[in-house]
């Protein structure tokens, strides 16, 4: 950003100030080819920060750092004569110094150099997740309440989350869909977080619990665990993408899913694995799947009660390719309006 309204041709070269900003998301040291090609090519590198984590590499590379909080005149001055100026930014910025240079740019009194913004590193996809986790490390050592927190005290939490994604999903609202999924990352975020403590598997100080002196601690696993063992899940059960193998449809895949499930679990019974304490028609309809996709004959127990009606239906809902959950909550959100509109109450927004 040059001000060429001070410009003559007689005017002699005024240089260029390279502010290198880097990510505190990618480890110090690691920066662009054209970073350390300015940083090697200019003529003085500055930095206010004595601290900044970036220079014992710049140190290490040969590149002398000059500790001096210059403001804008100072930086304008050391530019006369075609001369290069880096100046490394702390974490958060220099907003004084940027203020100041864009006060003298638009005085129209200053000769201004070449004002250039050049990323040494940056974010890639997935980085603010970093920041999620160095965030949890914190409120779980600081947080009066987040410190004493339990995988079992916290349990609850887990399935109203889910509960409120669901209803986010099928209300279609991208906002609340947002924040929901936020708020399920959060527990998987909590209880890894918990888990590098390897703390007694029933210690629930939330609730009382006193957990036992003689319970053996679970073993201590952290965020990176479980993200390394989901990445190669998806890997080995994904060969048609990262592999050999070949799926034409969805069929394919899930076929295939289910065979590798098979293995790696070695289940004795299609049953295994189903958690019977999710909701009935949910866990009825599972059943009916397992044993349909692993090609077991049984008919569905006979018996008085609606319970026998309702194993029924949902197993045909599951056979026609239907979440009975999903259709019962919307046709109960149906019946809710009804009742509102009977009750003259307006049915709230969507």
């Amino acid at each position: 950003m040059t001000d060429h309204s001070q410009s003559t041709a007689a005017a002699e070269p005024t240089g260029r100030i390279v502010l290198l900003t880097t990510s505190h998301r990618v480890a110090p040291g690691v920066l662009s080819w054209p970073a350390w090609q300015t940083l090697h090519a200019a003529d003085r590198v500055l930095c206010a920060d004595p601290g900044h984590p970036q220079l014992p590499y710049l140190r290490e590379a040969g590149v002398e750092v000059e500790h001096t909080a210059a403001d804008a005149h100072e930086l304008v001055a050391a530019c006369a004569g075609g001369r290069t100026v880096v100046v490394l930014p702390g974490g958060e910025g220099d907003q004084r110094l940027t203020d100041g240079l864009a006060r003298l740019a638009g005085s129209g009194r200053v000769q201004m150099p070449d004002l250039e913004l050049l990323p040494g590193s940056y974010d890639l996809p997935g980085a603010r997740l970093l920041d999620l986790v160095q965030v949890m490390d914190r409120v779980r050592r600081e947080c009066p309440w987040t410190s004493r927190q339990t995988h079992r005290g916290l349990a609850k939490y887990a399935i109203e989350e889910a509960y409120e994604l669901v209803e986010a999903i099928e209300d279609g609202d991208r906002e609340e869909l947002r924040e929901e999924l936020g708020d399920v990352l959060l527990q998987v975020v909590f209880h890894a977080r918990i888990a590098e403590e390897g703390i007694p598997a029933d210690e629930d100080g939330e609730d009382g619990g006193d957990g036992g002196d003689d319970e053996e601690a679970l073993g201590a696993f952290s965020i990176d665990d479980v993200a390394g063992a989901l990445v190669q899940k998806l890997i080995h059960r994904h060969p048609h993408v990262f592999g050999d193998e070949r799926a034409e449809t969805p069929e394919d895949v899930h076929a295939h899913w289910q065979r590798t499930k098979a293995v790696e679990k070695r289940r004795e019974s299609v049953t295994d694995g189903v958690p019977v304490g999710q909701p009935g028609l949910a866990l009825a309809a599972k059943l009916a799947g397992r044993a349909r996709a692993g090609g077991v004959a049984v008919e569905l127990p006979r018996g008085e009660g609606i319970g026998y009606e309702l194993l029924e239906l949902a197993a045909r809902a599951e056979a026609e390719g239907v979440d009975p959950e999903t259709a019962l909550r919307a046709a109960a959100r149906v019946y809710r309006d009804a009742i509102r509109a009977a009750e003259g109450v307006a049915n709230p927004a969507r």
